[in-house]
């Protein structure tokens, strides 16, 4: 059960077409399953769970075509060396699934089919878990864009840094800008709230330093050029 479904890989240097359809098949559906526990509970694009879903089974065709050839190998080698990727590398759990999806196809390349099928079960069930617990100090659920107007004479800087250090994980000013014919100033944070119940309480606190002007807490926006 735990040979490869392919004859010698080692020194072999054709592919029979039934394994390998067979490969790829596998792969896909694991591809499939990468992409469905990458989208749980967290932001993602439509290009990016597309290209993760096919990821393994074009790292398989590739695998298998090498197959102990040291010349295809090399072409294959040349080939990825005139890839230039444009987007930037994207938040670590995206590095992490990339890394998980080419691996898969490696495992179904050699023709490992159940060991692939194994390694992919166990590490989206734990990516899943981690996810659903949002392990670790800033739970992607917890983010948020803060948006706190204040009047064009009050001394902004740092005014409201202990409120904000009660009631979030972290806070960072993003931009200032000018509005209302420059009566008005708009702060924009990124926070953390260490707890969402508490939302209400922070802008309570907040209004009584920016003399009840607009505050708006929000889901933090999606960056156009993340995977």
């Amino acid at each position: 059960m735990f040979d490869s479904i392919f004859a010698n890989t080692a020194s072999t240097t054709s592919v029979e077409l039934g394994p390998l359809l067979v490969g790829v098949g596998v792969s896909l559906l694991l591809g499939l399953v990468l992409a469905l526990a990458y989208c749980y509970r967290s932001k993602h694009t439509k290009s990016f769970v597309t290209t993760l879903a096919i990821l393994p089974a074009i790292v398989c065709v590739v695998i298998a075509m090498v197959n102990g050839n040291v010349g295809a190998g090399v072409a294959v080698a040349g080939a990825f060396s005139l890839v230039r990727f444009r987007s930037v590398p994207g938040s670590a759990r995206d590095i992490a699934f990339i890394f998980l999806a080419m691996c898969v196809g490696l495992v179904t390349g050699m023709g490992y089919l159940v060991c692939a099928v194994a390694v992919t079960l166990v590490l989206c069930a734990i990516a899943t878990l981690y996810q659903a617990l949002s392990v670790g100090p800033l739970g992607d659920c917890a983010d948020r864009a803060l948006r706190i107007t204040v009047p064009e004479d009050l001394d902004f800087y740092d005014l409201f840094d202990d409120v904000l250090d009660k009631y979030t994980t972290y806070h960072e000013l993003l931009s200032v800008k000018t509005t209302n014919m420059g009566s008005l100033y708009k702060l924009v944070y990124n926070v953390g709230m260490r707890d969402l119940s508490l939302q209400r309480n922070m802008i309570d606190e907040l209004r009584c330093r920016n003399g009840n002007l607009e505050i708006a807490l929000s889901h933090q926006e999606a960056n156009n050029d993340e995977l």
